[in-house]
């Protein structure tokens, strides 16, 4: 389907999921991971490339995912980030077909507070949202262990927050599967 803009948002004909993360993140590699289609959404090298809305249908399914723009880019200018940051917001608001936000946080860096600020728009907001944890491949096991730890403890108090941290790296596909079946169990009965 690609980029639309906010006046213009797709029926909420099918259950969608949504994607948020820093710039730089691994949003696009994930979600082609995810599909099994390596230009689905288009990958770059220059942080802050999502500037709008892009919705992707996924083929003999009801479901259709949301790249939302990456936040947190700080060679942006001001006024460019804080349209994203409307953007972003007017799309949570009341979009009722909404049934999961994933937020993905570098496994390199952690929660930042632009991630945590993120996490307060999606908590007041009342949108579910759940962690995934990125490019775990750059880190060594024990630490992604502790990392899904740490992550758990941090959100366990948040009202929207979903309990569960999954860690994924789109280069070796781990923890890709686990969070297909996340997805998966999002959706309506099929039987």
């Amino acid at each position: 389907m690609g980029a639309v803009a906010l006046d213009h948002l797709p029926e909420p004909d099918r259950l969608e999921v949504a994607f948020a993360g820093r710039s730089n993140v691994g949003k696009s590699s994930l979600i082609n991971a995810l599909t099994n289609q390596k230009g689905l959404a288009r990958a770059s090298g220059e942080p802050g490339r999502t500037r709008e809305l892009n919705f992707f249908e996924v083929d003999e399914t009801d479901l259709r995912i949301v790249d939302l723009p990456g936040y947190g880019y700080a060679k942006a200018p001001k006024p460019v980030v804080e349209k994203w940051t409307r953007l972003t917001k007017a799309f949570l608001r009341g979009r009722v077909n909404l049934k999961r936000v994933y937020l993905l946080i570098d496994s390199r860096h952690g929660l930042k507070d632009v991630d945590l600020k993120i996490m307060d728009v999606f908590d007041d907001a009342a949108v579910s949202y759940q962690i995934v944890l990125t490019k775990t491949d750059k880190i060594k096991p024990p630490a992604v262990k502790r990392l899904i730890a740490e992550t758990g403890e941090k959100i366990a108090r948040r009202p929207a927050a979903f309990p569960r941290v999954v860690a994924t790296s789109s280069a070796k596909q781990d923890g890709v599967d686990q969070l297909r079946a996340e997805i998966v169990a999002l959706l309506p009965d099929m039987g």
